[in-house]
């Protein structure tokens, strides 16, 4: 092998080591946890959903293995006064089958690779981009949170998620609503007045106070819901996420907004529009194209000088 061959090779050789030291990155995109037939329900709880005042759900209501619910339409009991736009299904085969893919979804997105550690962080005052971040114990929002890019956005939450009076999931950069995913490892609470924003996935319960509102999901596997003066809305369209990497959210305090987040539909959901979270972040594996490049043009130079030497 000639001085040039070498030098040549050991220069693929160091171009693939630094696309291979940032290849991690690109495999670390996040990819939105499918909901299955769980996407179309507003609300799904476990054992009981309990409801004071005008609550109005824009989607469907459902409960299993437990059957119990009041303060919303029949079957429930009490006969409202919370309105249901879509379908109740109170212990029946349609809420078990909702609640084992709403496991499946808790646990894609239990598992996805961390981008980010949060702990002991306060949501509130920043601006997250698209990726995966992880709380080893709770997490809190004070204030309000901004999620700027369309993205795939999953919080991993190792204990409860709890949000103050006025928390705010602020939505900017084409950031959507039905790629937004929260996995609670307890319960979350929202506080009064609160206007979030994404799929709640809570082990337990989950608990919304007087006006408290998502342009999204309230899911709980095996507790309760309980809902007072609240709207939920379920996402019906999720456009195709961007293709880049995540990039490092910014520590800085952002503006306060002056808009609110999405509008959430206003009509019934479509289950068919329904049963994915939206799309994957990942793209074309760029990184792993460059290396196997370079190594074919490195293999070919050794097959030339190994001929011209015969």
């Amino acid at each position: 092998m000639t001085r040039l061959t070498r030098r040549l090779l050991t220069v693929l050789i160091a171009v693939a080591a630094l696309a291979l030291g940032a290849l991690p990155i690109a495999a670390l995109a996040s990819t939105a946890p499918g909901l299955g037939t769980a996407a179309s329900y507003a609300v799904l709880a476990g054992q009981t959903v309990t409801n004071t005042g005008n609550t109005v759900l824009k989607g469907d209501l459902g409960i299993s293995p437990g059957s119990a619910c009041t303060g919303l339409p029949a079957p429930c009991t009490g006969g409202g006064p919370g309105t249901v736009s879509g379908a109740i299904h109170a212990g029946d085969a349609q809420a078990l089958k909702a609640q084992s893919d709403l496991t499946a979804a808790y646990g894609v997105a239990a598992s996805s690779p961390s981008n980010f550690n949060e702990t002991g962080k306060d949501l509130g005052n920043q601006t997250l981009t698209p990726g995966t971040y992880t709380f080893s114990t709770s997490a809190q929002l004070t204030g309000t949170v901004t999620l700027n890019g369309n993205g795939v956005y999953i919080f991993q939450i190792g204990s409860t998620l709890i949000t103050a009076p006025g928390a705010t999931v602020h939505l900017t950069g084409d950031a959507q609503p039905c790629n937004v995913f929260w996995q609670v490892g307890s319960s979350a609470t929202l506080d009064t007045t609160t206007t979030f924003v994404g799929t709640i996935m809570a082990l337990t319960d989950i608990h919304l106070k007087n006006g408290a509102s998502i342009a999204g999901r309230a899911l709980a596997r095996n507790g309760e819901v309980t809902l007072i003066d609240n709207l939920i809305t379920v996402p019906t369209t999720c456009n195709a996420v961007s293709t880049s990497p995540s990039a490092s959210p910014s520590a800085s305090p952002s503006a306060s907004p002056t808009a609110s987040p999405t509008a959430s539909p206003t009509a019934t959901p479509a289950p068919a529009l329904a049963t994915t979270g939206g799309g994957p972040q990942n793209g074309v594996p760029w990184l792993l194209l460059l290396i196997a490049g370079y190594c074919v043009a490195g293999l070919g130079l050794i097959v030339r000088e190994r001929v011209r030497s015969v």
